[in-house]
């Protein structure tokens, strides 16, 4: 997929930590963009202008490559204007209607591509929101336990400088640096004890659920076995309190749903001076008197749920945390990432915070995304979890513009921006502090301290202030499911609701204010978390994205209708992420013309069929060269290139054409198709998450996909029947020679879908090289016994 800023040169955006940390890879095929931020970016103190020192310096694509990227599109443009021009003087075809499909098929390819052009932090500055949808007491006790290892677990990290900061990453890693601690000898025994203390951590955490529930009986038992309103409850680790949450067994009030609003904070904010630890004793064999012990503020959120209420899944999760979590530390900041994710790079938060606070554009800066990275993938990322096209291509290259869109997990935001606040730009001369672009009475609701905590969330040089005096009742009207009724959450403030993409529409809603956003790579990686590796998973995943993206289309969100604030490229980028799934439909016809060949005579879409052929060859060869040309700034493999090839038409023979069933319905009012939320699994060893590779579940989405792999190995069967019985001349042979390349490669394309419907069989695939061929012997041999004994095979078919 190209660059949309290719022809710019592109933008690689570099962090300037203090410290002396790679964030980003910076190989001989980028370039200093501008001398000058060099040379301001090494000065210490003010820059160069007397202002505040640069923050991020920016890289651009060398001129060699990005001047043979614009030659090869150049070609390209030239060869495609050529093609449609002979297509069009050339209208003869044994099918004419479906020479006029093809056509429009290519314009749209033609026009698609020309529209994709744990931290180390002040623990003072920040607080940590843990928000359960669910309202478990397994989730809610094992985030004390969380926070009682944390207390060991943080220091130590300090103490030995460790990378990564995630335990089970940092353990079980099989190559680790060169110590950059303070206390070397100390080390090894640190080590070790720390790894036993969370050995004993992880099995506090697996027996959780276990305890809870025979805890909860034998309070039961001993509280209330004559009441039947208490017979099922849930109790809390003191013995002597229900849990408001989710019971074990659920009952009125306390089951998925429905239960009470839950709002605990674990850990107080700590103080602005560092606390230093405890010394070394028989209790606590760890020394920490030399390091700073603080932990930053902890709390817990589970919002109410009702029945009857749209609960908005996580986009509401995401507001009820942006509210709360402004009474309570109202920092300017927020970063969020999935439960399926974790901190691996320390400087993560210091290097999104480079480029907001930048004196060039930081102040315009509404996000800070960063590529998302997974574990446990299988080692050929067979389904394309990594998207490596999509992050380090597609996203980078809008860098260009005005920035990567959101994708939904690893991004920081700047608070005022998702209160719909106006970039500074785009304000009043005399505007001195952000607000609402279009403020409405009761837009935010009718929380006063929530409304008066909105000014403050600008500031951004100042430490996260202690709670302050806001009353519980105010605190939990803010998470009640009523509290949003009339106001402009979801619409025009906080995360979009009602539709699937919501972090995507969230992304464009603030670009199309104004407001710019910045792609941010590191090196280790910002973030790392899981992906699903199951075929079907994986499929369900692509059939949300896409059918939110059409929904996003043909929704008040349409890129068409953005007003001028959005970049006119920033536009053609959006366009394109919201109507992919379109293509879809001229794809399937190439997928089923190979039909022809079961018929005896011949059979051409386009004729003269050899210029076709070279007109379709040296496009394809230009697409290809043009993305060797892209991997190579990109810093991807040839590996990640095909696998996105390959799921891209995976997707287009079975999702894209679900995703397009779905915006069908829902344009003649219908529910339309309901879209499975991606498993959030985490598993405890790689053996264990890798044996999901070879689980096949078998769904509806699978059935279209299938059948176009036996209509490509039919047709290639039934070619190799005509050739065998003679049928063909040697200019026929070669004819189809040429055609047969196309059902050879998109069985190649296909081979992943393959080894996924093969189960553990996909162990060995060998199996399913023997499968095909025989399947297309069998097929010839087929056609060729048909062949003698059934006369209207042998009849030359002319479709009009």
């Amino acid at each position: 997929m190209a660059s949309p800023a290719a022809v710019r040169g592109g933008r690689l955006a570099d962090p300037l930590l203090a410290a002396d940390v790679v964030v980003g890879a910076k190989d001989r095929y980028w370039v200093p963009a501008d001398e000058r931020e060099i040379l301001a970016s090494q000065k210490s103190g003010a820059g160069e202008d007397g202002r505040v020192p640069l923050l991020y310096r920016t890289f651009m694509v060398n001129g060699f490559l990005i001047n043979l990227y614009r030659l090869l599109t150049l070609v390209r443009v030239i060869v495609v204007i050529l093609f449609f021009t002979w297509r069009m003087r050339h209208r003869d075809s044994d099918a004419m209607w479906l020479w006029w499909i093809s056509v429009v098929g290519d314009l749209w390819f033609g026009l698609t591509w020309l529209l994709n052009q744990i931290t180390d932090y002040p623990v003072d500055k920040y607080a940590t929101y843990f928000s359960d949808d669910g309202g478990s007491l397994v989730h809610y006790e094992g985030l004390q336990l969380a926070a009682e290892f944390a207390a060991s677990w943080v220091p130590f990290c300090r103490k030995h400088c460790v990378e990564p900061r995630a335990p089970e990453s940092y353990f079980w890693a099989k190559m680790r640096g060169e110590y950059a601690g303070s206390a070397p000898k100390e080390f090894l025994d640190d080590h070790r004890r720390m790894r036993a203390a969370y050995e004993e951590f992880k099995a506090r955490l697996d027996g959780l659920s276990a305890a809870i529930e025979q805890r909860s009986e034998a309070c039961n038992r001993a509280n209330g076995k004559d009441k039947e309103e208490c017979a099922n409850a849930t109790w809390m680790a003191d013995g002597c309190t229900q849990w408001q949450g989710t019971w074990i067994k659920p009952a009125k009030g306390h089951r998925k749903g429905h239960h009470p609003a839950i709002l605990q904070v674990m850990l107080d904010q700590p103080s602005k001076d560092p606390e230093l630890g405890m010394a070394a004793s028989s209790d606590h064999p760890l020394d920490f008197s030399a390091v700073d012990a603080r932990l930053p503020m902890l709390v817990y959120i589970a919002r109410e749920k009702r029945p009857g209420y749209d609960h908005q899944k996580k986009a509401g999760a995401m507001n009820v945390q942006l509210r709360v979590s402004a009474l309570l530390s109202n920092a300017p900041f927020i970063i969020n990432f999935d439960g399926d994710h974790y901190v691996n790079n320390s400087q993560a938060f210091r290097a999104a915070m480079c480029f907001m606070l930048d004196p060039r554009d930081g102040a315009d800066t509404a996000f800070v995304q960063f590529p998302q990275r997974f574990d446990d993938v299988d080692p050929t990322d067979r389904y394309c979890n990594h998207n490596r096209m999509f992050f380090d291509a597609t996203l980078l290259g809008l860098n260009g513009i005005q920035g990567p869109s959101f994708v939904g997990t690893g991004c920081m935001f700047r608070r005022v921006a998702l209160y719909s606040a106006d970039p500074p730009r785009w304000r009043p001369d005399d505007a001195k502090e952000a607000k609402a672009s279009h403020y409405r009475p009761n837009m935010f609701g009718k929380s006063t301290s929530f409304i008066n905590s909105m000014p403050a969330a600008a500031n951004q040089e100042r430490s996260v202030p202690s709670p302050p005096t806001v009353g519980e009742v105010e605190l939990a009207d803010t998470m009640t499911c009523a509290y949003e009724d009339g106001t402009e959450w979801g619409n025009d403030v906080g995360w979009v609701y009602n539709i699937a993409t919501e972090d995507v529409v969230t992304g464009f809603r603030l670009h199309r204010t104004g407001w710019r956003s910045t792609y941010c790579a590191m090196e280790p990686d910002a973030f790392r978390g899981t992906a699903p590796i199951n075929l079907t998973e994986r499929l369900y995943q692509i059939l949300r994205w896409s059918g939110g993206s059409l929904e996003m289309f043909f929704s008040r969100f349409c890129p068409l209708l953005a007003g001028r604030r959005l970049h006119p490229m920033q536009r053609v980028a959006y366009i394109n992420m919201t109507t992919y799934p379109v293509s879809t439909f001229f794809i399937l016809m190439y997928y089923f013309y190979p039909v022809m060949w079961l018929f005896q005579g011949e059979f051409y879409i386009q004729r003269p069929f050899q210029t076709f052929t070279l007109f379709v060859v040296v496009i394809i060869a230009t697409v290809e060269l043009i993305g060797m040309v892209e991997i190579r700034w990109a810093g991807l493999t040839l590996l990640d290139w095909v696998r996105n090839e390959q799921f891209y038409i995976i997707g287009t023979t079975g999702v894209y054409p679900m995703a397009m069933l779905h915006i069908l319905l829902r344009s003649f009012g219908i529910k339309g198709v309901s879209f499975k939320l991606t498993a959030k699994k985490l598993t405890s060893g790689a053996r264990e998450r890798l044996a999901e590779l070879y689980d096949v579940q078998w769904v509806p989405l699978l059935v279209p996909t299938v059948v176009v792999m036996a209509v490509n190995v039919a047709a290639i069967g039934a070619a190799a029947g005509k050739a065998i019985a003679g049928r063909w001349s040697a200019a026929q042979v070669a004819g189809a020679a040429s055609g047969l390349v196309f059902n050879v490669w998109m069985l190649l394309l296909l081979y992943p879908f393959a080894l996924g419907i093969m189960g553990r069989w996909s162990k060995r695939p060998y199996i399913l090289f023997v499968v095909l061929v025989t399947a297309v012997a069998a097929t010839a041999s087929v056609y060729v016994a048909l062949a003698g004994s059934l006369p209207y095979l042998h009849s030359r078919i002319k479709l009009l």
